[in-house]
Order: structure tokens, then sequence, then C-alpha cells
């Protein structure tokens, strides 16, 4: 997977003034996330509300996650797609581990993961995913890729699309990501300190009859 650098990536800016429905600030918002989504089926975007410290103490947290023993991340089991915890496996990648914490909204929910985790159940991680995913209704995911020993080919997790009706990605500015553009073309995003990236996920192009790119 190569990286092109004559293609342009979209770069999409959510300000406060332009998330009010009906104004000329949200019809133009939307008309870019259109043109983006049908285009590209991503975008990178621009929202600053979230500070750099709320990011730095998410990705120290995440770590701790990774770091805890095996025995105790198979507890965090579930029969469905993209729950439970995944670890480098052959029929994933080698290169990836992952947990799936669905109704990422509900406090009850993080605190039983939490103490699946930790014995003392991490009171600091509990409190700060509440803080953060109160008025969401979603499945959070914690993944993280590792890096090919010298020499072997540097992909963590084969050519996919996305499942879930759309992803929020946030990036630790590692910059693995990389997204088809077209014809078999890919570019490598280098998200700023401040952004996400948007996917289009597979029911989302469908209830678009095909409107929406993967």
């Amino acid at each position: 997977m190569g990286a092109n650098a004559e293609i342009e990536f979209p770069v999409i800016e959510f300000r406060s003034s332009d998330l009010k429905r009906g104004t000329d600030g949200w019809h133009r918002l939307c008309k870019k996330v259109r043109e983006a989504c049908e285009t590209f089926g991503c975008f990178e975007v621009v929202y600053e509300k979230i500070s750099t410290e709320v990011r730095e103490e998410t990705f120290g947290l995440m770590k701790e996650l990774i770091e805890v023993p095996v025995e105790r991340k198979q507890k965090n089991a579930s029969p469905l797609p993209y729950h439970g915890w995944v670890g480098p496996c052959n029929q994933v990648s080698l290169l990836y581990e992952g947990f799936g914490l669905g109704d990422a909204s509900n406090y009850d929910s993080i605190k039983s993961f939490a103490q699946l985790m930790w014995p003392d159940g991490h009171p600091r991680f509990s409190g700060k995913w509440e803080s953060m995913m109160i008025n969401y209704k979603t499945l959070l995911r914690f993944m993280k890729y590792m890096a090919p020993p010298p020499g072997e080919y540097e992909r963590g997790l084969f050519a996919h699309t996305d499942k879930p009706v759309s992803t929020i990605i946030c990036d630790d500015q590692v910059s693995g990501l990389e997204i088809e553009v077209k014809d078999g073309q890919w570019i490598k995003l280098s998200l700023s300190p401040s952004s996400f990236c948007f996917v289009v996920g597979d029911p989302l192009k469908a209830w678009s009859n095909g409107r929406l790119k993967v």
C-alpha cells in the first residue's frame, strides 16, 4: 500500500457556529460532509473542543489496559462481533489487539469491564470513560497495532471496510491509518492532534443506495 501525495484528503472543521441546525453554516457543513462521504467515504474532522490533555490522559489509560495480563483480558469475552477482547491471531492479525465495550454510555457497563481488567476496578478509568461517553449510545473499541519485525511487510491489518454504520477514529499520532481513495490508490493519513477520522460503514452505504463510498 503506497501513499499518493497528489490526492487532497478532505479536512472539515466542526465549529460551534456551524452546528446549529438550519443555519447557513449548518447547510455548508452538511454539503462538505456529503461530498466527502460520496467521494472518499471518510474525512478528517477538526474538532478542538476535546483538549490535548484529555486525549493524552485517554491514551495513557489505554496503555494501562494493554498491559493487563492476558488471563484477565480473556475474561472480556462476548459472542457479539467486535465486542470482547481479540488478541494477536492468524485469523485477524498477529500485530493487532483490540477490546470492544458495548453500551459505553452506561456507567455500570464500564465499571463491570474495569473490574474484569483490574482487581481494584480502576476507579479513574471508569470515571474518565463515564464523563466522556455519557451522551453516546455506541460501541467503544480500544485497539493497538504493534510494529512489525524489521524487514517484514508493514501492514497491521488486512484491507477492509467497516461493518458498523460509521466509525470515528482517534489515533495517538502514529499515522498508521491508510485509506483507499480510488482505483487502488492508497493514502496514509496524518491526523492533527485535534482531529478525528470519520469513516462510512457498510450499512450507511447500503442505506444511501450506494451513493456513499466505503
